[in-house]
This record gives structure tokens, sequence and C-alpha cells, in this order.
């Protein structure tokens, strides 16, 4: 999904690691993933995984920057 974050953001991150995640079972599942994007910025993201019949890639459902290392990674 970091391609899909860039278009967002209208930047590129030469940084991005998942460092926490935590997920959410709906018709498919939640991951809400804690991103390192560079120095001491994080963002957060909330994808999406579809259920294996539907064939679906995973897609990016919303996000939150400016963020810390030591913020909590809530539902959102």
């Amino acid at each position: 999904v970091k391609a899909q974050l860039e278009e967002k953001e209208g930047k590129t991150f030469d940084v991005f690691t998942a460092v926490e995640f935590k997920t959410q079972l709906v018709a498919g599942t939640n991951y809400f993933i804690k991103v390192h994007v560079g120095n001491d910025e994080f963002m957060h993201l909330r994808v999406f995984k579809s259920l294996p019949h539907e064939n679906e890639q995973l897609s990016l459902h919303s996000y939150q920057g400016s963020k810390t290392k030591h913020d909590e990674l809530a539902y959102f």
C-alpha cells in the first residue's frame, strides 16, 4: 500500500517500515499499522484485506499523519 499512500500524500517515502500492527475482523480484515516513514515521523494506516474468494488487492482505507513512535496505535 506504499504506492497508494504516496499517491494520496503527493510525495515519496524513502523509509517505509511497519513497526506495529493490530487486526480487526470484519467482512475481511482491517489492519491498523504503525509505519515509520523517516526521521521521527510515523503514520498510522488502516488497510483492508478482503475475503479470499473476492480476490481483491490490499487497499489503503484511511491514514493518520503526524504521529510519533510513542503514539498509541488505535482503531480509527
